[in-house]
């Protein structure tokens, strides 16, 4: 069983910073790209960036140069580093890792509960 456990989210004033993380446990073989979605109220969930194995990245082109995700492969942990934060930036944060159980298995993708996050204007 995998669980995926968010952290980081809150209530933040317009400009402001907030770091998310995310940590994957259970019976894991090997991680392969981790990322962060949003969904805001009454619209479709999108992502906010992806990172790879080795690293590679990609972000929405509204985060880039505000956002910085990494990871902690030793940790199976992924963070999102949110600066210069927006009313607009205002949802749920969802983590997502595509990850295989064992060596035979497939990868399956996981989602994490969701964290708040809330810029005020």
């Amino acid at each position: 069983q995998v669980q995926l456990v968010e952290s980081g989210g809150g209530l933040v004033q317009a400009g402001g910073s907030l770091r998310l993380s995310c940590a994957a446990s259970g019976s894991i073989f090997s991680i392969n790209a981790m990322g962060w979605y949003r969904q805001a109220p009454g619209k479709q969930r999108e992502l906010v960036a992806r990172i790879t194995s080795d690293g590679r990245t990609n972000y929405a082109d509204s985060e880039k140069g505000r956002f910085t995700i990494s990871r902690d492969n030793a940790k199976n942990t992924v963070y999102l580093q949110m600066n210069s934060l927006k009313p607009e930036d205002t949802a749920v944060y969802y983590c997502n890792v595509d990850l295989a159980l064992t060596y035979y298995s497939g990868r399956t993708t996981y989602w994490g509960p969701g964290t708040q996050v809330t810029v005020s204007s």
